[in-house]
């Protein structure tokens, strides 16, 4: 056998590239030898050749130390290690594979493959993870049926969980024992799990719609059974929701979850067995805030689903991954929706897509929801991909319809259960189950970037008809420099001066209020129209694009009394919001004052006033745009002077509506804490007027009230971020308070984490220096690090963005650290970098300079390779 090759810089792969693999796996069988820092495993693989001609079976490995080869039972020799995989020459067109390797759990702090998390050991194998268990093909579209033996000590490990059924365990000597599990479903190498360890266990059983009993178990670390109570009940509506929804039942007889500490992502979909981050399942009213409820709710929701979308038709390859991610996130968003508040989840949906997402197309890690390269796969686990994604399956489903969508689902999985499919398998079981065309809608799978839609409206006072002209453009995106247009589903509605619907028509004929914008410049007319109406647009986000259109302020000021739809009413005070920010930004510039009528503030106080509005959605209409999200409505970004503009916004409007805060504020204390919808609405409002209230004279004295008087974990929080983002007086107090009680529990931490890092106080960066040194914080773990500095550097932007350069330095130095323990963690700690082309002269060179510094480092991990080098090359 030949020696390793070193290792080369890292090189991209093509998804016009794919080729279906020279040999499959029908079946693995598995045996795991736990232990800390040598566990062996064997793999035998039932191994076929699926090219006409001999050629090598290349295996992906990665990390492994290779113990011993054999084909059909004999030891085999004919075999070259490099660093990405084995080699073996010579196979038998048909044949049995045995691989034994040795890996160390305890060192592994990616938390790749198999590692320890806690006291016990896990997996994580999506994307790429398998291959640091044992040598395999580990690609999407290789499914293998698998049975998996955990053997372990049983003191410290009573509990062996893997995927599929329980079909055996027993007793060895020295203290140790065995359980054998097996998966009837074929399934890739990413989908497999392990857990082993000592957990406490909440059971239930869940009775399906064909009346078959599932098993239910979520296990969680010792001490917090107290805290997985609304998991199980989330999980329990996953199932019921699918069935009456989508028609889909949970396959296997058991479904187990298992929350872990050490997590790079917030789940993952293994089948039968999901491995959480503890973050989403644990939770009571003493430590979990609405907000994690409601995160519980739907990352359940969203593993669940997967077990449909994602398992049963999984990927045929990682290009393809949205094909899982953006349709089970569309189904995550609607289960959701249908338990709780549409329109509010609707909108904080949105905030997602318009904020972060439209932001990475700005980029330089610009790219289509179905990618065309990828250097590392991990880099392509994005908001892209899964919100993005999402908001393109929920294209479809508007231009379906409820009905046809279904039928088009029901189609898709006929032809591709138990298979490796893509995107084009998805829109083509739609098209063809609804006859509706989609050959212009596919470009929004190839097609990078954020449409503008610009829209001029007409009204012809003579004939009663009024004219919408709509065109769409989309910037040029790395490697994208030509734009097609691309097909939009364009939902409008029409009002007179009375807030009644227009009824659309053209020729006598009804118009469907979704438009279909499909060229470059469209011009829609609508007849019999008796005045000049006030139109709503893109109702509901109907398209994820930016619209342009020249709305007075008396135009958005009735819509936001009577649009029907309510996501309408938010939308158009956001776009007042909107154009005052803009226009302050410029007096700052310019040395003005910060100036805005008084109609404006007139019309949110209609909307806090409004008692027919649902609580949580007046809520979020009083929630301002963030300050990254305003960033992305400039080509040169000015830090400092949005800043000071939601500020004085915020104090403004605090100032002038301190009344109806107030009198709202304690209207609606709660007697007791309960989580169902109205009673968090209403929590949602009453903190939402805190947090104006914290502005004002009063304020130091409302947040200590409530703060010590809380009884929740919600109200806690929204007292201290109060205090936090108006730098109270009693903010030091706080969180030396919360900070004494909750110090031995990481989890409830990483909320005092967040604060210090979204603290805007001049010495944010000092104290986030000083808060590593607290003993709850571990730079190794994920949580711990993305609470703590991921809220320093992306979410608060003017002291990351500091005009000498020290909040860049402090990110250096973090990335430079997690390049050698955590890749995938500084992957998506370097973000804030990836922009410094928006910002002013100085503070690109600043972080230029930083990340020519990183790409410097030696054994730069690929993650970081090639964000740094899209980067630099823009």
């Amino acid at each position: 056998m030949a020696e390793k090759p070193t290792a080369t810089q890292p090189t991209a792969k093509y998804r016009a590239d794919y080729k279906a693999p020279d040999y499959t796996i029908t079946d693995l069988s598995l045996e795991f030898d736990l232990h800390n820092t040598a566990t062996h495993v064997t793999a035998v693989s039932k191994v076929v050749r699926k090219s006409e001609q001999p050629v090598p079976l290349v295996l992906d490995g990665d990390g492994l130390k290779l113990v011993r080869v054999e084909v059909n039972g004999e030891a085999w020799t004919d075999y070259v290690e490099d660093d990405s995989g084995l080699t073996i020459s010579g196979v038998p067109a048909d044949f049995e594979l045995t691989i034994e390797t040795e890996i160390n759990p305890e060192e592994n702090t990616l938390l790749e493959g198999l590692y320890k998390s806690g006291g016990g050991f896990c997996t994580q194998c999506e994307a790429e993870g398998f291959r640091r268990i044992t040598y395999y093909l580990d690609r999407p579209d290789v499914l293998a049926r698998f049975t998996t033996k955990v053997i372990a000590d049983k003191a410290e490990c009573p509990f062996l969980l893997s995927n599929g059924n329980r079909v055996d365990s027993g007793e060895l000597e020295n203290g140790r024992h065995w359980v054998q599990w097996q998966d009837p479903f074929p399934k890739p190498s990413y989908l497999f799990a392990l857990v082993a360890g000592d957990f406490d266990v909440l059971r239930d059983t869940y009775n399906t719609k064909s009346g078959r009993d599932v098993e239910l178990e979520i296990y969680v670390d010792k001490g917090n059974l107290d805290r997985a109570d609304y998991a199980m009940t989330s999980l329990k509506n996953s199932m019921k929701w699918d069935e009456e929804r989508f028609g889909l039942e949970y396959d296997l007889d058991i479904y187990m979850i298992v929350a872990v500490d050490f997590f790079n992502m917030g789940a993952m979909e293994n089948k039968g067995l999901n491995v959480f981050n503890s973050k989403f399942v644990l939770a009571n009213a003493k430590t979990a805030t609405d907000t994690d409820y409601q995160g519980i709710e739907a990352v359940i929701g969203h593993e669940y689903f997967h077990n449909w979308t994602g398992n049963r038709v999984t990927c045929r390859d990682w290009f393809q991954l949205s094909l899982k991610e953006g349709l089970t996130v569309f189904r995550d968003q609607e289960f959701s929706s249908d338990l709780g508040s549409r329109p509010v989840n609707r909108i904080k949906n949105v905030r997602i897509v318009r904020g972060p997402q439209f932001a990475e197309d700005r980029g330089p890690m610009s790219h289509p929801i179905r990618p065309e390269k990828v250097i590392e796969m991990n880099n392509f686990y994005t908001l892209t991909v899964y919100e993005k994604g999402s908001e393109v399956i929920r294209m479809m489903h508007t231009l379906l319809g409820e009905e046809s969508f279904q039928a088009g689902m029901k189609l898709y999985f006929e032809r591709h259960d138990g298979t490796a499919a893509t995107c084009d398998d998805f829109v083509q079981a739609m098209e063809d189950a609804s006859g509706i065309n989609l050959e212009r809608f596919r470009r929004w799978y190839s097609q990078a970037g954020t449409p503008i839609v610009n829209v001029a409206t007409e009204y012809d006072t003579e004939q009663k008809r009024y004219r919408v002209t709509v065109k769409q453009h989309t910037a040029p995106t790395p490697g994208q420099e030509e734009k097609l247009p691309l097909h939009i589903p364009f939902d409008i509605e029409l009002y007179d001066a009375r807030g009644e619907v227009v009824a659309l028509q053209r020729n006598g004929e009804k118009v469907h209020n979704v438009l279909d914008v499909t060229e470059e410049e469209q011009v829609f007319e609508f007849d019999n129209v008796a005045e000049k109406p006030v139109i709503s647009m893109l109702r509901e986000f109907s398209a994820p694009v930016v619209l342009e259109y020249d709305y007075s302020d008396e135009e958005l000021a009735f819509l936001m009394v009577h649009a029907r739809n309510e996501f309408a009413r938010w939308d158009a005070g956001q776009i007042l919001l909107a154009k005052y920010i803009r226009e302050n930004v410029k007096r700052v510039q310019q040395g003005e004052a910060f100036a805005i009528p008084e109609s404006v503030v007139d019309a949110f106080r209609g909307v806090l006033l409004d008692e027919k509005l649902d609580p949580a959605f007046i809520a979020e209409m009083l929630t301002l745009p963030s300050e990254n999200e305003i960033a992305g409505w400039y080509k040169t970004v000015d830090v400092d002077a949005i800043h000071e503009v939601v500020s004085q916004l915020e104090k403004v409007l605090a100032f002038e509506m301190e009344d109806e805060f107030s009198a709202i504020y304690h209207s609606l204390t709660q007697a007791s804490y309960t989580i169902e919808h109205d009673a968090m609405a209403k929590r949602a409002l009453r903190n939402r007027c805190l947090a104006y209230l914290a502005l004002t004279a009063n304020g130091n004295k409302l947040s200590s009230e409530q703060y010590q008087k809380s009884d929740n974990m919600t109200d806690t929080m929204a007292a201290m971020a109060a205090a936090n983002n108006a730098e109270l007086e009693c903010r030091e107090a706080q969180m030396a308070d919360f900070s004494d009680k909750w110090t031995h529990d990481g989890l409830v931490m990483d909320k005092w984490f967040a604060l210090q890092g979204s603290n805007p106080a001049e010495n944010a960066l000092e104290n986030v220096r000083n808060t590593m040194s607290h003993a709850a914080f571990d730079i190794k773990n994920p949580n711990r690090t993305r609470s703590l500095v991921a809220s320093f550097c992306a979410n608060n932007p003017v002291r990351f963005h500091a005009k000498d350069g020290s909040g860049y330095e402090f990110l250096t130095e973090i990335l430079t650290t997690l390049n050698a323990s955590n890749p995938q963690v500084a992957s998506r700690l370097i973000e804030p970098f990836l922009k410094y082309r928006q910002y002013d002269e100085k503070r690109q060179a600043l972080m230029r300079a930083e990340l020519e510094k990183l790409s410097q480092l030696e054994n730069l991990a690929k993650d970081l390779f090639e964000k740094i080098q899209k980067a630099l090359e823009q």
